[in-house]
C-alpha cells in the first residue's frame, strides 16, 4: 500500500477535514513525502506501520528500531504550525527524517469516532450501551454518553479501570459526588472536565475522562454528579489501538508501542 492510499484510508474513515479548522492539531500525514511532487520515491510503499498514543522521542526511535515505514499517533507534533525547527522539535523530527519513518497523527477525530475513537473504547471496556454522541466542540463531537445497564458503584468503575487501564502508576482518581448506583455517564477522554458543565445539563451521573482541573472538584460537589479521572494518556489507548486493527486487516505488518506516562 502506498503512503498516500494509508493517509487517504484513515483520513476518510476518521472524517479528519471536519475537525480542520477547529484543531489545534495538524492532522492526517504530518511528515512524509508529498505524492504530488513527482520525485522519484515520493510516494513510499507502507508494508509496516506502528502505532502509539505520543509522538516522541522513544516511540519514534523505536519506530525506526521495529523497521515501521510509519508511525500513527493520537498526539502528534505540529500543532498550530512551526516557526521554526530546532532543540526538542529538531530531536524528534530528525530520526523521522533519518530513518524514512513518516508520521500521521489524528487528535480530535479520533477522539470523537463513534467506533473506532478513544470516548468508544473506553464506553466498550465499562459495558455502556445505548450511546449517542457527546461534547461538542464548534460543532463536532469529541465524546459518547450511554447508559451502563443495572448501574454501577464508584468504587467498582474505578477498580475495572485500574485492572484494564495501563495508568502506569498514577492510579484513578474519584471524585464521588454522584448518586450511589452510577447508571447515565458521559465519556471525554484526555482533559475532557471542560465538558463537565455540558454533562451536568444533560443530567448525567457521572462524567468518566482523563485529567482534571482544581475548580472541578467544587464544581463537581455542587453539582452532584461524580468524576472519574482515569489517566489522559490511559484513556487514549483505544483509538490508536482501532486503527492498528484497521491496518491489520489492510494486511500490514503492524507493531503498537505502548509508553504510559502515569499522567
Amino acid at each position: 500500500m502506498r503512503l498516500s492510499e494509508f493517509a487517504a484510508k484513515l483520513d476518510d474513515r476518521l472524517d479528519t477535514e471536519a475537525y480542520a479548522d477547529l484543531d489545534a492539531s495538524a492532522n492526517g500525514l504530518q511528515v512524509g513525502p508529498s505524492p504530488d511532487a513527482g520525485a522519484a520515491g515520493s510516494d513510499p510503499e507502507v508494508d509496516h506501520a506502528a502505532f502509539a498514543v505520543d509522538a516522541a522521542a522513544e516511540t519514534i526511535e523505536a519506530t525506526a528500531d521495529a523497521g515501521a515505514d510509519v508511525l500513527v499517533t493520537h498526539h502528534g507534533l505540529v500543532w498550530g504550525g512551526l516557526d521554526r525547527v530546532t532543540g526538542s522539535d529538531y530531536a524528534r523530527l530528525a530520526p523521522l527524517f533519518e530513518e524514512d519513518v513518516a508520521l500521521y497523527v489524528s487528535h480530535l477525530p479520533l477522539d470523537g469516532h463513534q467506533e473506532l475513537g478513544n470516548a468508544a473504547g473506553l464506553a466498550d471496556l465499562l459495558g455502556v450501551r445505548d450511546r449517542e454522541p457527546f461534547g461538542t466542540l464548534s460543532g463536532e463531537w469529541i465524546g459518547t454518553r450511554g447508559e451502563i445497564p443495572g448501574g454501577v458503584g464508584a468504587q467498582e468503575l474505578v477498580e475495572t479501570l485500574e485492572r484494564d487501564l495501563d495508568v502506569g502508576g498514577g492510579g484513578v482518581q474519584l471524585l464521588d459526588f454522584g448518586p450511589a448506583e452510577l447508571s447515565e455517564v458521559a465519556i471525554v477522554t484526555g482533559s475532557g472536565v471542560d465538558w463537565l458543565d455540558e454533562a451536568i445539563d444533560a443530567g448525567v451521573d457521572a462524567l468518566v475522562t482523563g485529567e482534571g482541573k482544581a475548580k472541578v472538584y467544587h464544581e463537581a460537589r455542587e453539582a452532584g454528579i461524580t468524576v472519574v479521572l482515569a489517566g489522559h494518556y490511559a484513556t487514549e489507548t483505544f483509538g490508536v489501538r482501532s486503527l492498528q486493527r484497521l491496518a491489520d486487516e489492510w494486511g500490514l505488518e503492524t507493531t503498537y508501542l505502548d509508553r504510559p506516562t502515569g499522567l
